[in-house]
């Protein structure tokens, strides 16, 4: 039984040191109002993806996509990255707080460029990022 704890502690704490990680590789602001003053300060757009604690399709999108080295700093290099739990943040009423998880491009101004919603894989937020490029261009 003994034995059986040890591994039990160790496994719990590898996932809770990798989940740590993870958080800190994406560096998400939690305020709205933060991100728009950063995008402003850094001359970039927001993202935001507006999830909720417990959702499976969230989950999926966070380690199905977000997972990916190479498209955090894609994102990171045009975006401030915004994550609002709408069980937990105080997200602004123009934003849509059900039918999670939902994806918002702003400008540094907060209006909104495009908004999706649902989960998507690597390929298919890669399509999403294009257009989402063309029409900032507009």
């Amino acid at each position: 039984m003994h034995r059986f704890s040890l591994i039990g502690s160790i496994l719990l704490s590898l996932f809770l040191l990798t989940s740590a990680l993870d958080a800190v590789e994406l560096n998400w602001e939690h305020d709205y109002y933060n991100a728009l003053a950063t995008a402003k300060k850094e001359h970039k757009m927001v993202y935001l993806f507006v999830g909720a604690d417990k959702c499976k399709h969230c989950d999926r999108f966070k380690k199905q996509t977000l997972s990916n080295k190479e498209l955090i700093e894609t994102m990171k290099k045009e975006y401030v990255l915004l994550y609002m739990s709408r069980d937990q943040h105080a997200i602004p009423d123009k934003f849509e707080k059900y039918g999670v998880p939902m994806h918002y491009f702003l400008t540094a101004e907060g209006k909104i460029i495009a908004v999706v919603q649902g989960s998507r894989e690597l390929e298919g937020w890669y399509d999403v990022l294009d257009e989402v490029e063309l029409r900032k261009e507009k």
